[in-house]
């Protein structure tokens, strides 16, 4: 079964953007990979807000040879073609995305869908990639009201310019 891995950058202080959803703060390291990291993936799973974050700074075609799959109350399917919009999420929905991979599902930023899946027990890594800079308000990793999760670490790397990548593993 494809493996749904939280990846996303954050502050020190704990925030994934900035108080207005900034995130220049995430620059890019030449010492990170980029390609062997995108390599894994095949499915992007995001909220509205994080397509329409990524899409202002990356582009639409940075998501080429991705399935894209936006969850969203308010887009309709006829607002981005390419992409495939989910309204609703459940732990049957996540499921038939799984077996829809090949390669495991990128959840893609996004505090409040994060939240939404590690609740119904469908986020198997949380994979965050620390950049040293204090933002002192923003988008928390994590929206509360959150319950409670364990974690074990599976692997770190620390890079030269300071920025640290953790991967855990979610026990379910």
């Amino acid at each position: 079964m494809r493996k749904i891995r939280y990846g996303v950058a954050m502050s020190l202080d704990g925030y994934i953007a900035g108080p207005n959803g900034e995130a220049d703060w995430i620059v890019i390291d030449p010492d990170v990979n980029f390609a062997e990291i995108w390599a894994q993936f095949d499915t992007l799973l995001m909220g509205r807000r994080t397509y329409e974050a990524a899409i202002a700074r990356l582009g639409k075609a940075s998501f080429q040879g991705m399935k894209a799959f936006v969850v969203s109350r308010t887009l309709r399917q006829a607002d981005l073609p390419g992409v495939t919009i989910l309204s609703e999420l459940s732990r049957d929905s996540v499921e038939t995305l799984r077996a829809q991979s090949d390669k495991d599902i990128w959840l893609f930023g996004g505090g409040e869908l994060f939240r939404s899946l590690l609740e119904i027990g469908a986020v198997d890594t949380v994979e965050v990639h620390i950049i040293p800079v204090l933002l002192g308000g923003g988008v928390s990793l994590l929206i509360p009201p959150a319950q409670r999760t364990q974690l074990s670490l599976s692997s770190h790397k620390i890079y030269r310019s300071g920025r640290i990548s953790l991967i855990y593993d979610v026990q379910h």
